[in-house]
C-alpha cells in the first residue's frame, strides 16, 4: 500500500502553545494580506492537549498581542495570581525568602495549559487551520538536494513481531513549502535535525529538568484561589538542583508539582520518590489531607536557556518553542516564549511563501533578535548554570546577577551535558525512601493510572536501545541500573529468575507518559524514544 500525500504552504509538527501561535498567526497575516496560506498542523496526541502539562502561571503577554480579545473570546484563564510566596524548606520547618524580581506574578494567570492549548486549537480551526490528532510524525521527509521537504506518520496496524496486522494503514506524507517543528521538549525528529544539519554546533548542550505533577481537588476551607507557593531546599539535598510548587486554581483545584535538574549526581535518586517525600512536609501536608488525587504527568522541561539556543533554521524548516529551548527557568515560565517564537517564525514565513523565496528562512533568527524574548532569556543566561556549584552558590550568584549587574554581566557561565554528571552507584549515598502511606504520598502504578495514558501493547516498542545488553553490563554494574528510579512511570524494571541469577532489563513501554527523561538521563545514550502509534500515550484532563 503506497503512503498518500497532502501538499501545503506550512506543515506544523506539534499541537502545543507554538504550534497554535504559529498557525493562529499565519492565518492572521493571510487575512490581513487577502491571501490564502494553507496550514496543517499535526498532533501526536489523541486530541489537543491531551499530551500537555505544566504547571502553570502564565504571563498573557503573548497572548495579548495574538489575540488581543482573549478574555471576550472565552479564553480559560481564570484565575489571576493574588499572592506570591517563595520558601526554603527544611526537613521539619521552612523559611519565607525575599520575592525574586523573576518570580512576582503580578498580572500572570493560573491555568491548565492542556485547556489554553484546546482553546487555541478551536481558534486556530476557526481560522481555516487543518488540525489532525492523532496523528504522529515519525520521519522527516527530504527533496533531492537535502532540503526538508515535509514529514510522514507512522504506520498504524503494526505488530510487535513487525508484521502487518488486518487493521493495517499506511502512514501520510505531508509535504510543505516550509515544515515548523514545534515537538516540545527532546523532540524525536528535532534530534535527528540537529544532527543531519549540525544545528548544536557552537551551542551548548541541552539540559534538562523532569517536572513531575499531581492535580488535587482539595477541602473548600483549605483553598485559597490565586495563591502561588514556590520553595526550593528539602527534600533535595543542597548540590542537587531543583523546587516545588503549589498552584490553586479555581474549583478547589491545587496543581502540586516537583522539578530535578537531570544533572543530579546520585544514581540512587528517584525523583518520583522525592516528590511524594515533599508532600509530606508541614507547610504541605495539610493543604492536601482530606482532599483527592484527581490526575497525574510528567514531562522533561528545557533548562539550558541562552547558551544551549540551536542553529533555528535549517533549508525547508525551522524550530519553536520547546524544542528549540525557549524557556525562561529562574522565572518557571516557558508558554508566553513558546508562543511569542511561533508568532515571529509565522511572520518570517509569510513573506517567504513565495516559489522564489530561498529554501532557508534566515530572516526568523533575525527578527528574534530584535524582540522582548531576545533580551529576556539572555538577562537570566547565568542564573540555572551557576546552580552547578549547589544551591547556596546559585541563589547567592542570582542575587548579585539580578540586583548588581540587571542580568547583563560580561560572560557567560557553560553548560554540562546532563547524561554525563552521574557518580559511580559506589560512589554514592544510597537513598531510603518510606513506604507511601496512600493518603498524600503513593506509588507509580496507582499514579501512572491517573494519567490516562494507553498504549496498543501488540506494536513495537516506541522505547529503543541501541545495544541490547548495555542495561545489564554498564547501567546496572556500574550505576545499579538508574532507569528504574528516574523515570516517574515504572517503565523501566530490573527482573531476575527465582534464584535473583540472569538480571534482565524489561521495558513495559505500556505504562509510558512520554515525559522523555529516559532519552536524557540515559548514561550511555543507549535508549532512544521514538513515537508510537498516532493518539497514544497519556490523556492529560485539565493539566
Amino acid at each position: 500500500m503506497q503512503r498518500e500525500s497532502m501538499q501545503y504552504d506550512v506543515v506544523i509538527v506539534g499541537g502545543g502553545p507554538s504550534g497554535l501561535a504559529c498557525a493562529i498567526r499565519l492565518k492572521q497575516l493571510a487575512a490581513e494580506a487577502g491571501r490564502e496560506i494553507g496550514v496543517c498542523l499535526i498532533e501526536k496526541g489523541s486530541e489537543i492537549g491531551a499530551h500537555i502539562l505544566s504547571g502553570a502561571v502564565i504571563e498573557p503577554r503573548s497572548l495579548n498581542e495574538l489575540i488581543p480579545d482573549w478574555q471576550a473570546k472565552g479564553a480559560p484563564l481564570n484565575t489571576p495570581v493574588r499572592e506570591d510566596r517563595v520558601m526554603l524548606l527544611t526537613e521539619k520547618s521552612g523559611y519565607r525568602l525575599p520575592l525574586p524580581p523573576f518570580l512576582r506574578n503580578e498580572g500572570n494567570y493560573i491555568i491548565s495549559l492542556g485547556n489554553l492549548c484546546r482553546w487555541l486549537g478551536r481558534e486556530a480551526e476557526a481560522l481555516g487551520v487543518e488540525i489532525y490528532p492523532g496523528f504522529a510524525a515519525a520521519e522527516v521527509l527530504y527533496h533531492e538536494d537535502g532540503s526538508v521537504r515535509g514529514v510522514a506518520t507512522g504506520d498504524m496496524g503494526i505488530a510487535k513481531d513487525g508484521s502487518r496486522t488486518e487493521s493495517y494503514q499506511p502512514g501520510v506524507e505531508l509535504h510543505a513549502r516550509q515544515t515548523v517543528f514545534a515537538e516540545g521538549c527532546r523532540g524525536s525528529l528535532t534530534k535527528a535535525l540537529f544532527k543531519r544539519f549540525s544545528l548544536r554546533e557552537g551551542a551548548d548542550p541541552q539540559t534538562y529538568g523532569i517536572g513531575i505533577k499531581e492535580l488535587w481537588e482539595v477541602a473548600p476551607q483549605k483553598h485559597r484561589p490565586g495563591f502561588v507557593f514556590h520553595s526550593i531546599g528539602w527534600p533535595l539535598d543542597s548540590g542537587t538542583y531543583g523546587g516545588a510548587f503549589l498552584y490553586h486554581l479555581e474549583g478547589n483545584l491545587v496543581s502540586v508539582g516537583f522539578v530535578v535538574g537531570l544533572d543530579y549526581q546520585n544514581p540512587h535518586l528517584s525523583p518520583f520518590d522525592e516528590f511524594q517525600r515533599f508532600k509530606t512536609h508541614p507547610e504541605i501536608r495539610p493543604t492536601l489531607e482530606g482532599g483527592r488525587r484527581v490526575a497525574y504527568g510528567a514531562r522533561a522541561i528545557s533548562e539550558g536557556g541562552f547558551q544551549s539556543l540551536p542553529k533555528l533554521t535549517f533549508p525547508g524548516g525551522l524550530l519553536i518553542g520547546d524544542t528549540a529551548g525557549f524557556l525562561n527557568v529562574p522565572k518557571i515560565k516557558g508558554t508566553h516564549l513558546a508562543m511569542k517564537s511561533g508568532m515571529v517564525a509565522a511572520e518570517a514565513l509569510a513573506g517567504a511563501l513565495g516559489d522564489d523565496a530561498p529554501r532557508e528562512v534566515k530572516d526568523y533568527p533575525d527578527r528574534l533578535r530584535g524582540t522582548w524574548l531576545w533580551d529576556e532569556l539572555y538577562r537570566v543566561r547565568n542564573i540555572r548554570p551557576s546552580f552547578y556549584w549547589g544551591m547556596w552558590a546559585g541563589v547567592l550568584y542570582a542575587g548579585v546577577d539580578q540586583y548588581v549587574f540587571q542580568g547583563r554581566a560580561p560572560w557567560t557561565f557553560r553548560i554540562h551535558a546532563d547524561h554525563t554528571q552521574l557518580r559511580k552507584a559506589a560512589e554514592a549515598r544510597p537513598i531510603a525512601y518510606p513506604k507511601p502511606d496512600g493518603v498524600v504520598t503513593f506509588d507509580k502504578l496507582s499514579s501512572v493510572y491517573l494519567s490516562g495514558v494507553n498504549h496498543d501493547e501488540n506494536q513495537p516498542s516506541h522505547l529503543t536501545l541501541a545495544d541490547p545488553a548495555v542495561p545489564i553490563k554498564v547501567n546496572l554494574a556500574l550505576y545499579d541500573a538508574p532507569e528504574q528510579r528516574y523515570c516517574p512511570a515504572g517503565v523501566y524494571e530490573i527482573v531476575r529468575d527465582a534464584d535473583g541469577a540472569n538480571p534482565r532489563l524489561q521495558i513495559n513501554a505500556q505504562n509510558c507518559v512520554h515525559c522523555k527523561t529516559c532519552d536524557i538521563k540515559d548514561p550511555t545514550q543507549n535508549i532512544n524514544w521514538v513515537v508510537p502509534q498516532g493518539g497514544e500515550g497519556p490523556n492529560y484532563p485539565n493539566m
